[in-house]
């Protein structure tokens, strides 16, 4: 897909919008898993989430190569679509982003502070992105995919920070969406010429790339009913999984339960908050613990864009349990 030089060169790009992330060896995490625990916190660019780095690198070569681009046109649950808005603005490009109904309240409102037009289409994320298709070819704007070289050029450059930062990693969890992010750390490790096994995460309740890596073929999925709407895929792109499939050593399924319980391990080892589909990476490391002792293992943290009401009911104790816990301690 590219070469290191390219790379290297869309690193660049990225570096002069934003710092590299921080590559964090936590000992609370250490002792939770039994090895050591280096995560890579994508959670602190300037949009919360790993995919800034796609974004901009997609818009500077578009912007670069055809100076009158019209504007962007893509669907999103919410990083994909920030990324777009974030570069737009640096980039002076219009961006239109369709998201689901009742999508997250707190993306949506980000995106439109980042200057992007939003529409809500549809139930799902597969019939936003539908829509806008359509919508691209009927208003000439420039469709992007939820994934494309640049895309994966882009967020492969914080592979390429944390590898050549932590080259001794025995193994790398990170979580599955629409393959961007995985398929940026195995073309990193490759054109670095490392053995990190890399192992993909995805949802229970959306899992067509585990599904598809199993059955060796694309499979898609009459739902995507998770909490962690960044893993919410039906359909995996069939160059994304060509590449998964290729270089990731497996898929490991995780349950919302279990993801529930990585981000309140996030909260309280690091103090970090993370998203769903973010804290699937520490998920799947707990469920695979026995197989990781004593190893180096990395854990991409994608993201920290979740909103507070879900947050809360989702990794909160009962509200009404904690009262009848007060007024039993106060009688």
């Amino acid at each position: 897909m590219f070469d290191l030089g390219q790379l290297e060169r869309a690193w660049e790009v990225v570096k002069a919008a934003m710092p590299p992330t921080p590559a964090h060896a936590w000992p609370l995490l250490a002792e939770r898993l039994g090895a050591t625990v280096v995560v890579k916190h994508e959670n602190h660019t300037p949009i919360g989430a790993f995919k800034v780095r796609g974004g901009l690198v997609y818009t500077e070569r578009l912007k670069r190569e055809r100076l009158q681009v019209p504007g962007l046109i893509s669907a999103t649950r919410g990083n994909h679509g920030q990324s777009l808005a974030f570069a737009g603005r640096r980039y002076g490009v219009p961006v239109t982003i369709l998201v689901p109904r009742g999508n997250s309240t707190e993306k949506n409102r980000s995106m439109q502070a980042l200057g992007a037009n939003l529409v809500e289409f549809g139930d799902d994320f597969q019939a936003a992105r539908e829509e806008a298709y359509r919508r691209a070819e009927a208003s000439g704007l420039e469709i992007v995919p939820p994934f494309h070289i640049d895309l994966v050029m882009g967020v492969s450059t914080y592979a390429l920070e944390l590898f050549r930062a932590a080259p001794d990693l025995d193994v790398l969890y990170v979580p599955i969406g629409q393959g961007s992010g995985i398929s940026g750390c195995i073309m990193a490790r490759d054109l670095l010429g490392l053995k990190t096994e890399i192992i993909g995460v995805q949802s229970t309740e959306a899992p067509s790339y585990a599904l598809s890596f199993a059955a060796g073929t694309v499979v898609s999925t009459a739902t995507s009913n998770t909490l962690a709407d960044g893993m919410a895929t039906r359909i995996p792109d069939p160059d994304a999984f060509a590449l998964i499939r290729k270089g990731a050593a497996r898929i490991v399924q995780v349950s919302d339960a279990e993801v529930a319980d990585a981000m309140r391990a996030y909260w309280t080892d690091t103090h970090n908050l993370a998203e769903g589909a973010g804290a699937a990476a520490l998920a799947a490391a707990t469920q695979e613990k026995a197989k990781l002792r004593g190893k180096r293992v990395g854990l991409i943290l994608s993201g920290g864009n979740i909103d507070f009401d879900l947050f809360r009911s989702w990794v909160s104790p009962d509200v009404n349990a904690i009262a009848t816990q007060r007024l039993t301690m106060t009688a």
